[in-house]
């Protein structure tokens, strides 16, 4: 509360003073109000919006068929281990060109991409005809197929699919000895 008080005393030459009444102002229904106004956009802000990424589904029908030379398989396993190979799985030599990288900044799988858009630009006219194939394993981690999809965002990879992985491919990543 604010409250001004005035002295009553007499003033220098004897005159008494004009008598002040005091003035209170009351701060209470101001800070009442306030807490209303805090309360009131607490409640009808949002306060972080949920972060999604687009995924676009194949249309119903028959697989397009993809050509070995356009075509980039990551496999994705455990311990955050990524595997590559050129070629869509349909070779099984492509098992002997197997190599191993990580999501590294240099070195790792988005030069892996860049590499093989480069390649595919040269040979077709542009680095939009490479199609790249997604396969996790059981063991694989879901961040680590976030992390693909990223490096897809980010090398502007038009043409990915996350697809199932084959017998085949586990037999590149588990040779048996």
């Amino acid at each position: 509360m604010a409250e001004m008080n005035s002295n009553n005393s007499n003033d220098r030459h004897g005159k008494p003073r004009t008598k002040k009444n005091s003035t209170r102002v009351d701060m209470t229904p101001m800070v009442d109000l306030g807490f209303l106004l805090i309360t009131f956009f607490m409640l009808t802000t949002t306060l972080a919006q949920p972060k999604t990424m687009n995924l676009l589904m194949p249309a119903e029908g028959q697989s397009m068929p993809v050509p070995e030379s356009k075509a980039l398989t990551v496999l994705l396993t455990a311990n955050d281990r990524v595997a590559w190979y050129e070629g869509d799985g349909s070779d099984v030599e492509a098992g002997k060109n197997l190599q191993f990288t990580s999501f590294a900044n240099k070195n790792g799988i988005g030069d892996v991409i860049r590499e093989k858009q480069q390649r595919v630009a040269a040979h077709y006219g542009g680095k939009n005809e490479l199609t790249v194939l997604i396969k996790a394993d059981d063991k694989a981690r879901y961040n680590n197929i976030v992390d693909v999809m990223d490096e897809m965002l980010i090398n502007r990879v038009e043409r990915y699919a996350i697809v199932d992985i084959t017998s085949t491919d586990l037999g590149f990543l588990n040779p048996m000895p």
